[in-house]
């Protein structure tokens, strides 16, 4: 050990008689000051620079170590009453600056809210109006609609009636009563026209009565159908009636080889249902047509058309 010791030492000797003289090597002590980089708050206190400081001629190693804690403590102890200053007042206006941040996100956070809920209302105000104004419209269209289609009434002409057969005999009822019973077969023939210019029509009908002193002695009917718009069609109905009795009505009626012996007297009498489908099921006017013709069975016209032209009533 003394050895080693002793060569340490010459060692040491002999390199310091031949290095040249030079100043002793200065002790490097550290200042510390607070971090500026403050963008976290929390984190100002506790952040320093460390910035190396050179310490003065010719001081030595324990001086300089004690010059720098000398120093670093003197730094953190007189100074550190101004240092604290500044850094509360530099850490109180970071405070205040996100204070002030975090009003400011949150005031543009309502404004924004405040605008979206005002978009919003608008859009519903601008939605309820056009459906408002839509419906109304909508209404006014369907009702000038109805109005200009119930112009259009349908029109019903009757042509004439035929007798093709009437006979009285004597008869019984389904009871066994003892009456006299008629029997007659007669065409009827007529014209329906549709006047609507944008619209077709569905017609059925009551069924058509001939009648004797409000007897009614023979019936027919006209099966339903449409009629496009603008158009018309000739109708033929056969009236039939088969041993109808008579109750001690048709005293005064008798036949021979199935024609009548005197002139008949008959009323003629039905109705007409037209239902127009202008817009779908929500305008869909409805026409009826009463018809009621005043007609004597001549004997002498028997399968003669009898014209009914001044003879029928409609309404």
């Amino acid at each position: 050990m003394s050895s080693m010791h002793a060569k340490t030492d010459s060692e040491v000797t002999s390199l310091a008689a031949s290095s040249p003289t030079r100043s002793p090597r200065r002790p490097v002590y550290y200042v510390q000051s607070p971090s500026r980089d403050s963008h976290d708050g929390e984190k100002t206190t506790n952040s320093f620079h460390s910035t190396p400081i050179l310490s003065p001629m010719g001081s030595p190693g324990r001086h300089s170590r004690d010059s720098s804690s000398t120093r670093f403590s003197g730094s953190l102890k007189p100074g550190s009453a101004r240092s604290g200053r500044r850094h509360h007042h530099h850490h109180h206006r970071k405070t205040d600056d996100k204070q002030w941040k975090e009003f400011d996100a949150i005031e543009e956070e309502g404004l924004l809210e405040d605008d979206g809920a005002h978009t919003g209302l608008s859009r519903r105000y601008y939605l309820l109006a056009f459906l408002v104004g839509f419906f109304l419209l909508f209404t006014l269209f369907s009702l000038i609609l109805w109005g200009a289609s119930r112009n259009q009434r349908p029109i019903i002409t009757m042509k004439g009636i035929t007798f093709h057969q009437f006979g009285i005999q004597a008869g019984a009822d389904a009871s066994g009563v003892a009456t006299e019973m008629i029997s007659m077969n007669s065409t009827v023939k007529l014209i329906f026209r549709n006047t609507g210019t944008f619209f077709g029509v569905h017609v059925t009908s009551t069924s058509l009565d001939l009648s004797y002193s409000q007897l009614t002695v023979a019936t027919g009917t006209i099966n339903k159908f449409y009629q496009s718009r603008k158009s018309q069609r000739t109708i033929t109905v056969t009236l039939n009636g088969n041993n109808i009795p008579l109750y001690g009505g048709g005293a005064d009626l008798s036949s021979k080889d199935g024609v009548p012996t005197a002139p008949v007297p008959l009323t003629l009498n039905f109705m007409v249902r037209a239902r127009a489908y202008v817009l779908g099921k929500l305008v869909k006017p409805k026409f009826y047509r009463r018809v009621q013709c005043s007609v004597v069975l001549d004997p002498k016209k028997m399968n003669v058309a009898n014209a009914l032209k001044n003879l029928c009533t409609y309404m």
